[in-house]
Order: structure tokens, then C-alpha cells, then sequence
């Protein structure tokens, strides 16, 4: 295998995918934990009981895994930029801008912070 190889250019696109599902997924399991609470404080208010300890717990570590999904993906986003643009110019495919791949990563770690937004200010 030569120096001038575009498969590791490839590699590097796919270990960036690979991240941002990674950052969707704790995105959404912060969404899901964070209404998980929601819903085991309507099964306390309908038994009678007013147990709202849990629901913050939930609701904060809800933000916290959108906030890591978010993390992540800018992470990766930084790492593949820095990896893609050591890379020799042989080993990008012809018309290829880096530009894309950024920001699409631009655009989920948005819709991440958006996410933790609505979880805090929607939280009781």
C-alpha cells in the first residue's frame, strides 16, 4: 500500500459518522430519560403521592446526556477537521470539500444544545 492511499480517507468519513450516531444516540437518551421522570411523576400524582425528587434527578441527567451528545459530536467534528486536513491532497477524492462534513457536525451539535434547552425549560 502506497503513502497516497484514499481508503484512509474514507476511514476517516466513516469514524466520523460513526461518532455523530454516537452523539444523536445520547441526545436522544437524554430525551428519554428526561421524560421518563415526567412520566413516573404523573404515576405519583395519580397514586397521590407528590414525589418530586425524581423527576429532577431524571430531568437533570437528561441535559446531561444531550450535553454529551453534543460534546461529542463537536469533538469529532474537531478530531476528523484536524485528521482530513493532514491528510495529502492524493488522498482526497477529486472535488471533495471539507466543508460538509463540518457542518452537517455544526448542525446536529445546534440541534443538540436546542434539545437541552427545551429539556430545562420544559422540566416542572
Amino acid at each position: 500500500m502506497s503513502d497516497e492511499d484514499p481508503r484512509v480517507f474514507f476511514a476517516a468519513e466513516r469514524t466520523l459518522l460513526a461518532w455523530l450516531r454516537t452523539g444523536v444516540t445520547l441526545m436522544a437518551l437524554g430525551f428519554v430519560v428526561s421524560h421518563f421522570g415526567l412520566f413516573v411523576r404523573l404515576l405519583a400524582i395519580r397514586a397521590g403521592e407528590s414525589s418530586i425528587r425524581g423527576s429532577f434527578l431524571s430531568a437533570g441527567l437528561g441535559v446531561a446526556f444531550a450535553i454529551a451528545g453534543t460534546l461529542t459530536v463537536v469533538l469529532a467534528a474537531i478530531q476528523h477537521q484536524r485528521f482530513v486536513s493532514a491528510l495529502p491532497q492524493a488522498n482526497l477524492p477529486r472535488g471533495y470539500s471539507r466543508v460538509v462534513a463540518v457542518a452537517l457536525s455544526v448542525l446536529v451539535s445546534i440541534l443538540g444544545i436546542a434539545l437541552a434547552v427545551y429539556l430545562l425549560v420544559t422540566q416542572p
